[in-house]
């Protein structure tokens, strides 16, 4: 069983890696529809469309280009990957929007930047 350290991860928007990163989380859903005849007993379903979303958590970096690249409503290609960028570790690859963007300023800590958004079309698991 393999298992990976969080330390590994990266992500990458259009090509950049986004410095500072200190998490991300990538939710994937997909839609069923209700497939259920009349005489049916039980109900069935048949699976739909899928999408997917996430949330990039880092330290806010004013001189980071993948980070100022990150507004509201601003369209992006990314890279997630969890294992690293080393040959045949996994990765998830597509488009989004994003969708927010806060800046979170406590008194006595590190300055936190928190982007979300949301995939639009197919997303690519695979390998670097």
């Amino acid at each position: 069983m393999a298992v990976h350290h969080g330390k590994e991860g990266q992500v990458t928007i259009g090509g950049t890696a986004v410095g500072e990163l200190t998490s991300f989380t990538l939710e994937t859903t997909g839609d069923v529809v209700e497939s259920t005849k009349m005489e049916d007993g039980a109900k069935s379903f048949i699976a739909g469309r899928t999408s997917f979303s996430g949330t990039l958590e880092m330290h806010f970096d004013e001189t980071d280009s993948a980070q100022t690249q990150m507004t509201a409503g601003s369209s992006l290609a990314f890279k997630l990957l969890p294992e690293g960028s080393s040959t045949g570790d996994r990765k998830f690859e597509g488009s989004g929007i994003i969708t927010g963007m806060s800046v979170n300023q406590p008194l006595d800590g590190i300055v936190a930047r928190s982007v979300t958004f949301q995939g639009t079309g197919a997303l690519t698991i695979g390998t670097e």
